[in-house]
């Protein structure tokens, strides 16, 4: 039996990236991740804009200050009632999440996960 070691983490990523063409996968990645999180900030500011409304009020009507909101809307990640409470500042109304499940859109009405979104 051979007995097996240990290997740093970093150390086996060192080792794939010296796979032909690894390298290039992994800046590809990169990249896509980091539009997909440039597109997702633009999207919470665009649901803003389309509010006509700033970040200062915005961030009034959430009683946070404007420097909050514009982190709020450059993170990759939030609770779903975070986002309810943005989009009620905004204005938004109708609110839902939508997905494709193996072809299938599927649209799930904020209000029906006990989230609704103020009139």
């Amino acid at each position: 039996m051979s007995e097996k070691t240990f290997e740093r983490g970093n150390d086996r990523i060192g080792q794939l990236r010296k796979l032909p063409g690894m390298a290039q996968a992994v800046e590809a990645m990169r990249q896509e991740a980091a539009e997909a999180d440039r597109v997702y900030a633009m999207s919470l500011a665009m649901i803003r804009d389309a509010g006509e409304l700033t970040q200062v009020e915005v961030a009034r009507r959430m009683s946070v200050n404007q420097g909050q909101i514009s982190k709020l809307e450059r993170r990759d990640d939030m609770l779903l009632s975070t986002l309810r409470h943005y989009l009620e500042a905004t204005g938004a109304t109708d609110a839902s999440i939508s997905v494709t499940i193996r072809g299938r859109h599927v649209q799930v009405p904020l209000a029906d996960l006990g989230l609704e979104i103020a009139s």
